[in-house]
């Protein structure tokens, strides 16, 4: 029974995590040893092993994850009172890294349907997308979305509707013609098309020129991700956020530009009106072109996961995070992309992803790129060890460093091929790092961007974060969580928690959902209630 009720995640730690309720007084034996809480310690907390007096480290995944700052007895709970942020410090790649992959033979000969782009990657979806690239033309993009959404099956209708209906009749025309004059209304026009997306943000002018630039990066990288056949890009004609800008980015994807990408530019259009029924006319015709295509089979090495969590909670490193580590090992395994992101929940990992890179390079940019974060969060007065959230604080994450080391478990153990910085694309089989900020929103947008035609998002607490082009599957840390909130919830891990299964039984289950939400047979619950969330980071700080 004490197994159940509490664990101790690697043998150097020098505190154990409450699996349960444990009531204070009440002795519990773990390996041998009597422990007494001294006070109750609620479930995902911790306690420690032995006393603690200032200045101590506390180890936890067989790392630092904090110095303690007031004594601790033996059964005393770990809080933010006593325990500060501390993590072990980092520096050039060490050894050679090797790595003992998991068996996937039984899943060699697999298969996803998907939409297979000239450019030979494969979408798990097949969106439209109409983007601004400043804000000063999201009015008008929303007006292309009054337009086109109720019209072909996917929203509400508002203005420019006639326009839209009367191309739904022209491209029925024949002896169907009259029996389609209010299919609009109740099915979609393009069965194959799983919708148009009308992207909003807040940039493409008035910050910096690198702001511009990344902005377009993202952008670009959205345009060619995979579960996209093709784009509108509506532009004022005066902002920083160029399509020039937004083309070279798309060129360095694709030199050979084999989407359809319709630019927009008002200042030279004339009358607004003008414009946008233009637009409404070329999109039409992409999407008709677009739902020509239909899915096929594809290897699993066609699969980009992006490995996502928030809202975590004490036990995210102990079952969804290992969990979808061991998927992202498989999926190394059998030649697939992971993308492991969220820098500020990397602090004390460091080391051991550096010396996980494939050579010397890689680690050496990370390095760079996790100083250059952590000094323009220092540069305005804030810092790493102000990454968790109150939520996270109340269910057991205490420091970042603490934090990090469950979160870095999403990475599973496989070497680390490819190091990103926002927003490049990710290219290289295996797993890569992508710089981004913890924060959800902005994380999965730039993981997206990244090429992501998957995103694993596990969570303790719930979360109701999603995408508009790429599924978001939601993983629950606990079983409470995943019945509390079933609406959100994708999978449940509790049963880690109660021992009744295995990390890599539940990797692999985890496998299976991810292949099945990639051949659209499951749809993750962030579509079916229309998550489709999209912040694009500046390069400010943001945690």
């Amino acid at each position: 029974m004490a197994a159940e009720k509490i664990l101790r995640i690697d043998p150097q730690d020098n505190v154990l995590v409450a699996l349960t309720d444990l009531p204070a007084g009440e002795a519990i034996t773990f390996a041998g040893e009597q422990y007494i809480p001294v006070a109750d310690i609620p479930a995902k907390q911790k306690f420690a092993i032995r006393d603690l007096a200032i200045g101590d480290e506390v180890i936890m995944y067989g790392g630092i994850v904090g110095l303690v700052r007031q004594p601790i007895p033996r059964g005393g709970l770990l809080s933010t009172r006593n325990v500060q942020h501390d993590a072990s410090g980092f520096g050039p790649k060490v050894g050679e890294y090797s790595w003992t992959a998991p068996d996937v033979s039984a899943w060699a000969s697999r298969t996803f349907d998907g939409y297979h782009r000239a450019d030979g990657q494969v979408g798990t979806r097949n969106y439209w997308l109409v983007i601004p690239l400043v804000f000063c033309e999201n009015r008008n993009v929303e007006a292309l979305r009054d337009a086109f959404e109720e019209e072909l099956g996917y929203g509400r209708p508002k203005l420019y509707r006639q326009q839209v209906r009367q191309l739904i009749e022209q491209h029925h025309q024949g002896s169907r013609a009259t029996e389609r004059k209010d299919l609009a209304a109740t099915e979609r026009v393009f069965p194959n098309v799983d919708g148009v997306r009308f992207l909003v943000h807040e940039g493409g002018c008035g910050g910096t020129r690198q702001d511009a630039k990344a902005l377009c990066g993202l952008l670009a990288g959205y345009i060619h991700h995979p579960n996209v056949a093709g784009a509108t890009v509506l532009s004022l004609g005066c902002q920083n956020a160029q399509p020039s800008i937004l083309m070279d980015a798309l060129r360095q994807r694709d030199p050979a530009l084999r989407k359809p990408v319709l630019m927009y530019e008002q200042q030279q259009s004339g009358l607004e009106s003008d414009m946008l029924s233009e637009a409404i006319r070329a999109t039409f015709e992409g999407l008709v072109e677009a739902n020509r295509l239909t899915r096929k089979p594809a290897p699993l090495s066609k699969l980009t996961v992006g490995l996502k969590c928030g809202g975590s909670d004490g036990f995210s490193g102990i079952s969804a995070n290992p969990a979808l580590g061991h998927a992202s090992d498989m999926l190394a395994a059998l030649g697939g992309k992971s993308v492991l992101a969220e820098f500020p929940e990397l602090c004390g990992m460091e080391q051991n992803l550096i010396n996980r890179c494939v050579d010397a390079g890689q680690g050496d940019r990370f390095i760079q790129l996790m100083r250059d974060y952590a000094a323009r969060a220092k540069a305005v007065h804030s810092g790493f060890e102000m990454n968790p959230s109150p939520g996270n604080i109340k269910d057991g994450l205490i420091t970042d460093a603490m934090k990090s080391a469950g979160a870095a478990r999403k990475g599973g153990t496989s070497p680390v091929c490819a190091v990103l910085d926002y927003p490049e694309y990710d290219e290289t089989p295996g797993l890569a790092l992508l710089c981004t900020p913890g924060n959800d929103v902005e994380c999965v947008t730039a993981q997206v961007g990244a090429g992501c035609n998957v995103v694993v998002f596990t969570t303790g607490l719930g979360t109701p974060t999603g995408n508009p082009i790429t599924p978001v599957v939601k993983v629950a840390t606990n079983t409470r969580l995943a019945e509390r909130m079933s609406d959100i919830i994708d999978l449940d891990t509790g049963a880690v928690i109660r021992g009744e299964t295995t990390i890599e039984r539940v990797g692999e289950s985890m496998l299976d959902l991810i292949v099945d939400v990639a051949s659209g047979k499951v749809h993750t619950k962030a579509e079916k209630l229309d998550q489709n969330d999209f912040i694009p980071w500046k390069r400010g700080v943001s945690l």
